[in-house]
């Protein structure tokens, strides 16, 4: 149970998808504009991400090492993600057409993210088990939420600062991507 809560904290606080690795910058710059859009984007990608590691672990465990072929992990990853979000799509198109409408870009957005990617090759580099691999996933994306939550909330009282003209939308956007980033290392000294 421990080794599970450390996963939790450590996938969520300490290496946080965004500011630690790196990943997912791209709708973090690009979806952080509004807190429901964040909120929205990170849903999806919670269950994308959940959904997606675990296909991709039985994948790699079930065919492609069995066969040899984990050279190709990264392309039937890339494949199965794409597929997934198609499958999503459809059925939430079909199921609940106003979800699907709340949702809008968000689904075909997840495709390219790469924070989807990068977990479940992680999880495969660190040979997780299944379990573990479900709840490093879930709790990447809730990091990954949180992230997007938070500066969505900063950009929506940036717009309200008085900035010189030259510092206004991206340009201050980063540095306080930079600033959020630095902040979240103090988590790094967590021993648990």
């Amino acid at each position: 149970m421990l080794e599970y809560i450390s996963i939790i904290i450590t996938a969520i606080f300490v290496n946080n998808i965004v500011f630690s690795q790196f990943l997912g910058i791209c709708p973090f710059i690009g979806v952080s504009r509004k807190i429901s859009s964040a909120v929205g984007m990170g849903a999806a990608v919670t269950f994308v991400m959940a959904l997606a590691t675990t296909v991709t672990w039985m994948l790699q465990y079930g065919v492609l090492d069995p066969l040899g072929i984990g050279y190709m992990q990264t392309i039937v990853f890339i494949l199965v993600i794409a597929a997934l979000v198609q499958m999503l799509e459809i059925v939430i198109k079909k199921i609940n057409p106003s979800l699907y409408s709340a949702l809008g870009v968000f689904l075909p957005l997840i495709t390219t993210n790469c924070a989807v990617l990068g977990v479940a090759i992680i999880v495969i580099q660190k040979n997780m088990a299944l379990l573990e691999s479900v709840v490093y996933a879930v709790s990447t994306a809730l990091g990954f939420t949180l992230a997007l939550v938070v500066f969505a909330g900063i950009r929506e009282q940036l717009v309200l600062a008085d900035l010189p003209k030259s510092m206004r939308g991206v340009p201050i956007a980063l540095i306080c991507a930079g600033l959020l980033a630095m902040a979240f290392m103090g988590f790094s000294g967590i021993k648990i």
